[in-house]
């Protein structure tokens, strides 16, 4: 739980940057295939998935800023984009990297649908990676103090995570964000960062049987679905997140360790509906043949005279 992974002089090598480049690869590897294997444009999806991936961080970066104020508190600019240390969402990252994607099938008169689909299993390998780059950076994804048996205590040696302490406002906030007037303590907490990394493991396994369907676009909306759904009730709500909505706040070493409805939360209530309704609409449509590539015949060598 330390956020640098290699450091030489001056010149470090976070673990968040390296473990979301591990998922980002997989993915690419994985879209390749299934491009092939289905009969897409591979060369493309390849030039497809580099743009999306820059466009993505672009857009994760803007929607963490949004989501999180709390973290920019009296910071500059450079604070802003400094994307080693993390801080990073995975709603801004999939708005940006679907308008982008979107400029791709205009451009290229794609089937929308079946290039989207193929890139679900990448989103899932990218909550990974990106989760457990939170956890190496300790300070990232924080979960609310709680009285559950699940509360999880930072070890003092989990140098990226500064503990949590009660502001002035009654609520609790990172050791470094906000005055305490209580002692630091390092847990319990939720280990929100873990709860994302198995977010991360259920939408990957279940990708592959969503790209099972004859559908196009059934695995691309039952992943916003179920990402909306887990992200917004398993992971937000136990998260150290301002709430935009305040309905219901319980933390504390004696609490549940629950907040509702932070601004992810409120944002995943129309995601949610959208995708419902899409996959009622693509449920009714005809199931459509896989297209697969031509074999590949070997000519028979020509023998010169002698």
């Amino acid at each position: 739980m330390d956020p640098i992974f290699i450091q030489i002089g001056s010149f470090t090598i976070a673990w968040y940057g390296v473990l979301m480049t591990a998922g980002i690869l997989g993915g690419a590897i994985i879209g390749q295939r299934l491009a092939k294997a289905r009969g897409l444009n591979a060369s493309l999806f390849s030039d497809m998935a580099f743009w999306l991936v820059v466009w993505g961080i672009i857009g994760a970066r803007i929607g963490f800023i949004v989501t999180s104020p709390q973290d920019f508190v009296g910071k500059g600019f450079i604070d802003y984009i400094n994307i080693r240390a993390g801080g990073l969402s995975i709603h801004g990252g999939l708005i940006a990297g679907l308008l982008a994607f979107a400029y791709y099938v205009w451009r290229y008169k794609l089937n929308f649908y079946r290039y989207v689909d193929i890139m679900t299993p990448a989103i899932g390998l990218g909550v990974i990676g990106g989760r457990l780059g939170n956890i190496m950076n300790g300070s990232d994804t924080v979960g609310r103090l709680t009285g559950w048996p699940v509360g999880f205590t930072w070890p003092t040696w989990a140098t990226g995570f500064p503990g949590v302490c009660k502001t002035a406002g009654g609520g609790y906030d990172l050791v470094g964000y906000a005055p305490c007037i209580e002692a630091a303590v390092r847990g319990p907490v939720h280990f929100t960062q873990l709860y994302g990394v198995i977010i991360g493991i259920i939408l990957l396994v279940a990708s592959f049987y969503w790209l099972r369907s004859k559908r196009p676009g059934w695995a691309f909306w039952q992943l916003v679905l179920w990402y909306s759904l887990l992200r917004a009730g398993v992971e937000e709500t136990f998260r150290l997140n301002p709430l935009s909505w305040p309905v219901f706040l319980s933390e504390g070493p004696d609490a549940s360790g629950i907040g509702l409805f932070t601004l992810t939360q409120v944002v995943s209530i129309p995601l949610i509906i959208v995708a419902i309704i899409m996959l009622v609409i693509i449920r009714k449509r005809p199931e459509e043949p896989v297209v697969l590539p031509a074999p590949e015949t070997n000519p028979t060598p020509q023998v010169k005279n002698a």
